[in-house]
């Protein structure tokens, strides 16, 4: 009877309280599986939002004309991946320092206060004593065969893995920055190159409309212009709206909010030198030996490395010194005394159950793994500086190429416009060379600036790329000197 009126008592209560209160103030389920669970109601919570990342002062005047270094600063400055690297490394140059002390004696001072009674026993009578007094120890590891050492040595590589760390991430902030820069510039070109497109096609219809008021055109070339003209505004109305596209993300490469209110210079509309002296070996052998990420990957390969030192060690003997001295002052007298110890000690470890064997051999295998790591992307370092080298040789023909389609598809134009106005062309004729020339001015804005996205995919992966944007890379205007 019992046990009914408490599984009873139980039912009801679970009735009464479907979802039962959270854990030290943390809330519990939703009620059912449909319906959406309620976050609990936070108290006192303290305000951790930041400010809005902005332009700064210093570019605020000229914030619609921003050129490319200064695009290159602002994200440099807002950007968390930077910070958050750069305060990596400042934790690691503290480890570094706190392994560091190793080498010195660690001092201490101990303060206590002894009440001290004893009950009365065997004949002997009840002490009570309150006594306190100061107590100064000193100890220090003298050597330890390679345990310290590997230790410092770890934490030392560790520093500069984080270094060279926060050089890659700052790189590849700027090639982010250098492509959505690029992006956004070619969107733009493609939108002037389209609103020239656009002016042709309405004149092309006012035409074609006059020459079919006056009996020389059918409707069909009427109807022809009409839709040239509808295709090419609706070719326009995309690419305003993918210039909106690339405008905000280029804002999110610098760290500013999308909406923004800034703009960017348009460059003049030439030509790049077209062409590199450096030879891909060369490029690769410094690709090899500078780049930063490569760099990182050995240090933390040689701090893995250091730990087998740290690892042995532990199976090997240490020679320690230690001593304390301290007074001692008792209450209600005026006695006191000093006292003090003083000890060199040897330390061998004999027998734990194989755990140094086992620690030696899994750090051994671990440095070789790091070691096999930083040898891989050696690997891929290399193919990333040849293939980003023979991207810029095939955008550097594309950039030729796309120039030569753009001469002689104008050509092509000016031909069937005027055979048009003189009556011996068709509409058709007109329209199709007008695009065959739309494209071909896309295709040359394009190359051009994916020719500067090569050169910085080639000084990024070289690992030569500089905080403002530029390379030491030797750029040479003849194209027909390009090194192969």
């Amino acid at each position: 009877m019992g046990a009914r009126a408490l599984a009873a008592l139980a039912a009801l209560a679970a009735a009464c309280f479907p979802n039962p209160p959270g854990v030290r103030g943390v809330a519990g389920t939703a009620p059912t599986p449909s319906v959406f669970w309620t976050p609990p109601r936070e108290r006192g919570a303290r305000d951790t939002t930041r400010p809005a990342p902005a332009v700064p002062p210093e570019l605020t005047e000229r914030v619609q004309g921003l050129q490319l270094t200064d695009v290159i600063d602002i994200a440099l400055r807002n950007n968390s991946a930077t910070a958050a690297a750069w305060a990596d490394a400042r934790a690691a140059a503290a480890t570094y320092g706190a392994a560091r002390g190793q080498y010195y004696p660690t001092i201490s001072l101990d303060g206590a206060v002894t009440a001290i009674k004893t009950v009365p026993s065997a004949g002997r009578s009840a002490v009570q004593q309150q006594f306190y007094g100061p107590t100064l120890n000193l100890s220090w590891l003298l050597f330890d065969l390679g345990g310290r050492s590997g230790s410092i040595g770890e934490a030392r590589e560790a520093l500069l893995a984080a270094d060279w760390s926060h050089n890659a991430v700052i790189q590849n902030v700027v090639l982010g920055v250098e492509s959505a820069y690029f992006g956004y510039m070619a969107t733009k070109a493609l939108l002037v190159a389209q609103q020239t497109t656009l002016k042709e096609a309405q004149a092309n219809l006012q035409a074609a409309e006059e020459r079919h008021r006056v009996g020389l055109a059918t409707i069909a070339d009427v109807l022809q212009a009409k839709t040239a003209l509808s295709r090419a505004q609706l070719t326009l109305e995309t690419t305003q709206g993918a210039l909106q596209t690339t405008r905000g993300a280029l804002a999110l490469s610098m760290g500013l909010p999308a909406n923004v209110p800034y703009d960017v210079a348009l460059p003049p509309d030439t030509l790049p030198p077209l062409g590199i002296s450096d030879s891909v070996d060369a490029l690769i052998e410094r690709a090899v030996r500078e780049r930063p990420d490569l760099a990182a990957a050995r240090a933390e390969a040689r701090a893995v490395q250091a730990r087998v030192s740290v690892a042995r060690a532990q199976a090997l003997p240490s020679l320690v010194v230690s001593g304390s001295t301290g007074e001692t002052y008792f209450l209600n007298t005026s006695t006191f005394g000093n006292s003090y110890t003083a000890s060199i000690a040897i330390q061998i470890p004999l027998f734990s159950g194989w755990s140094q064997i086992y620690g030696v051999k899994a750090a051994a295998a671990a440095a070789r793994a790091a070691e096999q790591r930083a040898h891989g992307m050696e690997q891929q370092v290399i193919f990333q500086v040849f293939d980003a080298y023979y991207g810029l040789r095939t955008a550097t023909q594309q950039v030729r190429t796309s120039a030569d389609l753009l001469a002689s598809a104008t050509q092509s134009e000016d031909v069937a416009l005027g055979r048009y106005k003189a009556g011996a062309g068709s509409l058709l004729d007109l329209l199709t060379a007008q695009a065959a020339l739309s494209d071909a001015r896309a295709q040359a804005i394009q190359a051009r600036f994916s020719w500067y996205t090569a050169l910085a995919q080639l000084a990024h992966d070289a690992g030569i790329l500089g905080l403002d944007g530029r390379s030491p890379l030797h750029v040479q205007p003849d194209s027909s000197r390009i090194n192969r």
